[in-house]
This record gives structure tokens, C-alpha cells and sequence, in this order.
């Protein structure tokens, strides 16, 4: 009996320490960089100073949530424009399954691979196994692959480069309405 309470508290303390590098509010981001939808390279440095930056971390391109979540990003992008802020998705998907879930989804904004996690371990965020799917998009299937599975987390992140906001609990389809009443609130610049 000892031991099962002691492994018990031993696991306890190992979830919990998971999430010990999470990023809060008003922690500093340190400059990151990922391959974006085109395969080529997206450095946050290029805003800062410029514009905020609104992060969110999703499992996987192209399933329900993940869908939901985005396309709320793309239907409020000329709130987020006129907000001066840059949407960026990140999953663990590759590339290439980025670009085809952008085309099918038409969306207009920046999505960036972050295939080995490092990226998300660099906000906290606590990633798992990868793994992969296959979608039909026009009647060709594709098979999309990701090399981690993140949780659903959103940062926004300031000019100067802090947390401003923070959500470890993300409804899919009402996280961009969530960030953008933060925004209203706060009246952030």
C-alpha cells in the first residue's frame, strides 16, 4: 500500500514538473524560428518592435478542432490586421501537410512546422507522440505526418517580445473571438 501511494505521489510530481518551463504572462519569449506552409524560414524578430504576435499551438492539421480553430482565425483576419497583429499556427505537422491544409481550407495566414516540438517546449507547451492521417482533398488523398502532437494552447505575445495572454484551455472555435476580447478589453496597443 506505501508503495502504491508513494508511486502515486512520484507521478504527481513528474505531471506537474511537465509544465514547470511554461511560459505565463509577462515572461519574456525568446526569439524563435520555424519552416513555414512555403518551406522557407519565419524568424518572430522580423515583428518585433512591429507588430504583436499571436501564437497558437494545435494538435494536428486538417482534423475537426484544429479546422474549427483556424478557419475562426481566417474568417476574423481583417480584425486582426486592423489590430496590427500577425496570426501564426504552429503544429508538428511538416511542411508540406501545412500548405495543403492551408489551400483547403483557404487560409490567410502564416503556419509553421515545429515538427520536433522545439518550438512548443520553447512556450511550455506540452507535446506528445507525432503520428499521421490521411484526407481527401478534391478526391486525391494525401497523407499528412507530424513528428509531435502539441496541446491547444494561444499566446499573444507583445511588441516587446512578452506574454500579454495566455490560454492553457482553448476552445477550438472560439479562441480567435476569445484573443480579440481580451484585445478589446485591455485596449492593447
Amino acid at each position: 500500500m506505501n508503495k502504491l501511494i508513494y508511486l502515486s505521489a512520484l507521478t504527481s510530481i513528474l505531471l506537474g514538473a511537465v509544465n514547470l518551463n511554461a511560459l505565463e504572462v509577462g515572461d519574456k519569449v525568446s526569439a524563435f524560428e520555424a519552416l513555414d506552409d512555403h518551406g522557407k524560414s519565419w524568424k518572430s524578430e522580423s515583428f518585433r518592435g512591429k507588430k504583436l504576435i499571436l501564437v497558437y499551438f494545435y494538435p494536428a492539421a486538417m482534423t475537426g478542432g484544429c479546422t474549427k480553430q483556424a478557419c475562426a482565425f481566417r474568417d476574423d483576419q481583417a480584425k486582426w490586421k486592423e489590430r496590427n497583429v500577425e496570426v501564426v499556427g504552429i503544429s508538428g505537422d511538416q511542411p508540406e501537410g501545412l500548405a495543403l491544409f492551408k489551400r483547403a481550407e483557404g487560409l490567410n495566414f502564416t503556419l509553421l512546422a515545429d515538427p520536433e516540438g522545439k518550438v512548443a517546449k520553447a512556450f511550455g507547451v506540452p507535446a506528445g507522440k507525432g503520428g499521421s492521417i490521411d484526407r481527401f482533398v478534391k478526391g486525391e488523398k494525401f497523407t499528412l505526418n507530424r513528428g509531435v502532437t502539441t496541446k491547444r494552447w494561444t499566446f499573444l505575445v507583445s511588441k516587446d517580445g512578452k506574454i500579454l495572454y495566455k490560454n492553457d484551455k482553448v476552445q477550438a472555435a472560439q479562441d480567435s473571438a476569445s484573443v480579440l476580447n481580451f484585445l478589446n478589453q485591455k485596449n492593447t496597443p
